[in-house]
């Protein structure tokens, strides 16, 4: 049983959110953690066109929060988001990983450590290998994984750099993916 789900993306990922975001129904229960690769530029204006897709509430993740259903959280910029083991996040201004702060592998890593087999997984468009490593440890707790097809998604490197190293459960075309999280989480 699906109790969370961790998403990353980058290059193209902003449609690719929206997307996913439109395609859950208003009542859906399970937090979403997203890491979208923003450098240090504000989330603001993007989660407040998120808020018009949907009635669950979208904000940028704090220091400390408890993480709450009904909610989809947001790494803030130039900070990665941590998933910690009693189901609150946390906030890190430690060195880039795969060049990127937010990192997506530290989002993945952290919230499989935190969820195991109950975690979703899901990889979308990125021009670099951020989430690959991640991905696969997903997989390797029993976590579920998708990740967007890399024929169809804006910038393929990401989403192939994750099936060279790992056998995700569900590559996707884009429009799928939102069917797939729903039907995933029960």
């Amino acid at each position: 049983m699906i109790k969370a789900i961790a998403i990353g993306t980058s290059h193209g990922g902003i449609q690719a959110i929206k997307t996913i975001v439109a395609a859950l129904p208003p009542d859906f229960k399970i937090p979403i953690f997203i890491v979208l690769h923003i450098g240090r530029n504000s989330n603001i204006s993007f989660i407040e066109i998120l808020r018009k897709l949907t009635r669950l509430t979208i904000k940028e993740a704090e220091e400390k929060e408890k993480i709450e259903q009904h909610t989809i959280y947001f790494a803030p910029p130039n900070y990665h988001l941590q998933v910690e083991d009693n189901f609150t996040l946390s906030l890190s201004t430690a060195g880039k990983v795969n060049f990127s702060r937010p990192s997506i592998d530290i989002l993945f890593e952290t919230a499989c450590w935190a969820y195991g087999d109950e975690l979703l997984g899901v990889l979308l468009t990125g021009a670099n290998n951020d989430g690959a490593n991640g991905l696969g440890c997903i997989k390797f707790r029993g976590g579920a994984t998708i990740v967007e097809n890399p024929k169809t998604a804006r910038a393929p490197e990401m989403p192939a750099s994750a099936i060279r190293l790992c056998t995700p459960d569900f590559i996707l075309d884009l429009n799928d993916i939102g069917k797939k999280i729903v039907e995933l989480s029960g």
